[in-house]
C-alpha cells in the first residue's frame, strides 16, 4: 500500500462537510481521543520496563479485577476529555456511574457525550498481546446548558454519531466512523502523527475465520453449538479456521481485514452475555455496518436494542455479513434464546 501523507487532523478538516453543525467541536473531540491514545500507547509499549503490569488490586463495577493499565488508561482518557471541556458527559466501563462535565461557568454548552472502554482485552496485558480502546459518541438528548442525565447515555446504537477503536499492536492504529464509511490511521511514532493508511475499510462478504472462546463450548446455547459444527465440517470452503485472541478490538480488526465472524454468546456462566452493549457492542456494530458487515445478538440488530442500564450485557455476533446471517439461521431454530421484550426494540 502506498504510504499516505494525509494525517488524521487533515482528514477531518477535509471532510468538514459531514460535521457542519459541530462548530469544530467534533474535530476537537477526535483530537482529544487521539492525544489520550498516544499517551496510553507510550505506556503500553514500555509496560515491561515500568511498574505498570499486573493487577491494581481493585474490582470494577463489572465485578472484574482491574489491571494497573486499566486504571491508567481510564484516568488518561477521562482527564483528557474533562480538562478540555469538549464533551458534557462521559461514561466509562471502569466507572460506576457517568460523569457530568461542568463548564467554566458551571454549565456546559457542548453537544456530545462519550462512552468508552479505556483498555479492552486487559487480561492480555501481562503476556504482551494486543489490547485496545473502544469509544462511542452521541449527541445529548437533554437540553444544552443543563446537567447530563442517564438518558443521554442510554440511547440506541443507531443514534451514534461516531465510534471507533485504537489497537495497540505491532503498529498502533486508530479506526473510526462518523457514518460515512470506516477509515484507519496508523501512528508514526517518530513523528507522533496518525496517517491515513487504510481508507474505506470493508468487511469481505464472507470469510473463513471464526472467533469464539471454544473452551466454553459446553456452556453455549444449542444454536451456537450447531453453528460451530457447521464451521468445522469438511464441506465446500470449510472447515473454517479458528482464531481467538481474547481482545475484541484485535479479533474485530483482523476479521474486518481478512473476513470472519466474532461471537460472544450467552452461556450458562454468562446468561445475559459478557460484552457491554454501550462500551463494546454498539460502537463495534456501528463500525461493522459502515464497513459492510453485520452485528447481531443472534436474533436481532444490535443497534436496535434500547439499553436500560449503563453496564448492560448482551450476546454479540459480528463480522462478515454472510457469516453472521448464517449464524442467525442456526440461532433462529431455538427462539427461546431471544429474550428482549418489545419495548427494548424499535
Amino acid at each position: 500500500m502506498k504510504h499516505s501523507t494525509v494525517t488524521l487532523g487533515e482528514y477531518i478538516i477535509d471532510n468538514q462537510k459531514h460535521y457542519k453543525s459541530t462548530s469544530g467541536e467534533f474535530s476537537r473531540l477526535i483530537s482529544s481521543i487521539k492525544l489520550a491514545a498516544k499517551i496510553v500507547n507510550h505506556k503500553v509499549n514500555k509496560a515491561g520496563l515500568s511498574n505498570i503490569l499486573g493487577a491494581a488490586g481493585d474490582i470494577n463495577i463489572q465485578g472484574e479485577a482491574q489491571q494497573k493499565l486499566d486504571v491508567y488508561a481510564n484516568d488518561i482518557f477521562m482527564q483528557t476529555l474533562v480538562n478540555r471541556e469538549i464533551v458534557c458527559g462521559i461514561a466509562s466501563e471502569e466507572e460506576d456511574d457517568f460523569v457530568t462535565i461542568k463548564g467554566k461557568h458551571q454549565t456546559n454548552e457542548n453537544k456530545y457525550v462519550v462512552l468508552i472502554d479505556p483498555l479492552d482485552g486487559s487480561s492480555n496485558i501481562d503476556v504482551n498481546v494486543s489490547v485496545g480502546t473502544i469509544f462511542s459518541v452521541y449527541r445529548r438528548i437533554t437540553p444544552i446548558g443543563t446537567p447530563v442525565d442517564k438518558m443521554d447515555f442510554l440511547q440506541r446504537g443507531s443514534q451514534q454519531v461516531c465510534a471507533g477503536y485504537v489497537v495497540y499492536g505491532t503498529s498502533t492504529m486508530l479506526v473510526y466512523t462518523s457514518g460515512h464509511g470506516v477509515n484507519g490511521f496508523t501512528l508514526n511514532p517518530a513523528i507522533g502523527s496518525f496517517y491515513l493508511s487504510h481508507p474505506d475499510m470493508k468487511f469481505p462478504e464472507t470469510g473463513n475465520i471464526y472467533s469464539i472462546n471454544e473452551g466454553n463450548y459446553v456452556h453455549f446455547p444449542q444454536g451456537v453449538k450447531d453453528y460451530l459444527k457447521y464451521c468445522q465440517e469438511e464441506v465446500d470452503e470449510r472447515p473454517y479456521t479458528s482464531r481467538y485472541i481474547g481482545s475484541l478490538v484485535s479479533d474485530f480488526h483482523r476479521n474486518m481485514i481478512k473476513g470472519g465472524i466474532y461471537m460472544y454468546p450467552t452461556s450458562t456462566k454468562s446468561p445475559k452475555g459478557k460484552l457491554r452493549i454501550l462500551y463494546e457492542c454498539n460502537p463495534m456494530a456501528f463500525l461493522a455496518e459502515q464497513a459492510g458487515g453485520k452485528a447481531s445478538d443472534g436474533y436481532m440488530r444490535i443497534m436496535d436494542i434500547k439499553p436500560t442500564e449503563l453496564h448492560q450485557r448482551v450476546p454479540f455476533f459480528c463480522g462478515s455479513i454472510r457469516m453472521v446471517e448464517k449464524a442467525e439461521t442456526f440461532m433462529a431454530q431455538y427462539p427461546e434464546g431471544a429474550n428482549y421484550n418489545d419495548e427494548e426494540v424499535e
